[in-house]
């Protein structure tokens, strides 16, 4: 049986707007860039190992898994102090040992789709070069779900999911900068929140 190859992990924590949330930063990449893998129950962590373990943290309530790091948002009743230096050296410990985060997906870019119109193009580019930065930056994703009768249709994962500043950075920068940018956008909406 082949062993994993264990390597060095330097992992540090970062707060987000989010105060159940906290970021956990690895000096490696665990997703490629621009894809984001959210997990708001156990059942959704089937082919995400690192996410799958998380869950057994009885304070653990979402799992999030893009570029460089992990966010773990936790439930509101447990105090970060209790448990964030056993789920930082549980992670830390699980990509020591080699293992992977997420199962081998296809290899296929999330933004690309044959079939979008112009303004969706657009629109995607103007969420990937522009916000998905922003929002990684705090924690979380930001990904397109639909655009139709000028309304821009997002969902919110990581720690953006649930946040108490999510609307505002929704409307004030999101809805601003697309509406700024494309004439044919009216609106921006979060979808499932």
């Amino acid at each position: 049986m082949l062993e994993a190859e264990k390597k060095p992990v330097h992992l540090y924590m970062e707060a987000n707007p989010n105060p159940n949330s906290l970021k956990f930063v690895a000096n490696f990449m665990l997703a490629d860039e621009g894809v984001s893998f959210d997990f708001p129950d156990e059942r959704s962590a089937e082919n995400a190992p690192l996410a799958k373990e998380l869950f057994n943290f009885a304070a653990v309530e979402r799992v999030f898994i893009a570029s460089n790091f992990v966010t773990v948002t936790k439930k509101n009743e447990v105090p970060w102090e209790d448990i964030q230096e056993h789920i930082r050296n549980h992670i830390k410990e699980f990509l020591s040992s080699g293992k992977q985060p997420i199962a081998p997906q296809l290899d296929q870019d999330p933004l690309f789709d044959e079939n979008d119109s112009e303004t969706v193009k657009k629109i995607k580019g103007i969420l990937d070069e522009y916000i998905r930065p922003a929002v990684e930056q705090d924690g979380g994703a930001i990904v397109f779900h639909s655009f139709q009768d000028g309304i821009v249709k997002v969902l919110l994962q990581g720690a953006c999911s649930g946040c108490p500043s999510s609307t505002i950075t929704l409307k004030a920068g999101i809805e601003n900068l697309l509406t700024g940018m494309l004439e044919e956008v009216k609106g921006v909406e979060a979808e499932g929140v």
